[in-house]
């Protein structure tokens, strides 16, 4: 792809330097909001793999519960002596129980994870939409080194405040 040169007749031109700065200004405004883009995914993905972790040791609880519910009422169907069977029948109460019980703190845990990782993938949308936007702002602006026209710097500027009003309520979220 050959390079745009400056000539002396671009040099002329004082839109030309205008409309330059405003390619490089868009420029680092896309750079900051694509990074905030990807650490907003990398973030997405960090808790979504936290909340999966928390769900796999809630079903680890609960089948810990249910296995423990199971062995009760075995134990409770087949003793011989209730007596006997008592001791171990409360062991197993007991057990169950803290089970059921840590089952709900860690629901509640990964309920968080999930809430959290829904924020995430939000505000890595709306980076997304913000970079998607500077990249056509950024675009449009450079065409007026070739076709010389005012109306693509002109929209360039309308993508890019649209894509740096995205940015921001990537950030407000």
């Amino acid at each position: 792809m050959p390079e745009i040169e400056v000539t002396p007749e671009h040099r002329a031109d004082p839109a030309t330097r205008r409309v330059g700065i405003l390619v490089g200004v868009v420029g680092i405004f896309l750079s900051v909001v694509t990074i905030a883009s990807h650490r907003a995914h990398t973030q997405a993905v960090i808790h979504r793999t936290e909340s999966n972790d928390q769900w796999a040791y809630y079903q680890a609880k609960k089948i810990r519960e249910s296995a423990n519910d199971v062995a009760l009422t075995l134990l409770q169907s087949l003793a011989a002596d209730p007596a006997k069977a008592s001791d171990a029948a409360h062991k197993l109460e007991v057990a169950r129980d803290k089970y059921a019980d840590d089952a709900k703190e860690i629901m509640k845990g990964a309920q968080e994870k999930d809430a959290k990782c829904e924020l995430e993938e939000h505000r890595a949308l709306r980076f997304d939409i913000g970079e998607g936007l500077l990249e056509l702002g950024l675009v449009l602006s450079s065409l007026y080194f070739l076709a010389r026209k005012n109306f693509f710097p002109i929209f360039g500027i309308l993508s890019a405040t649209a894509g740096i009003a995205m940015g921001v309520a990537g950030w407000l979220l």
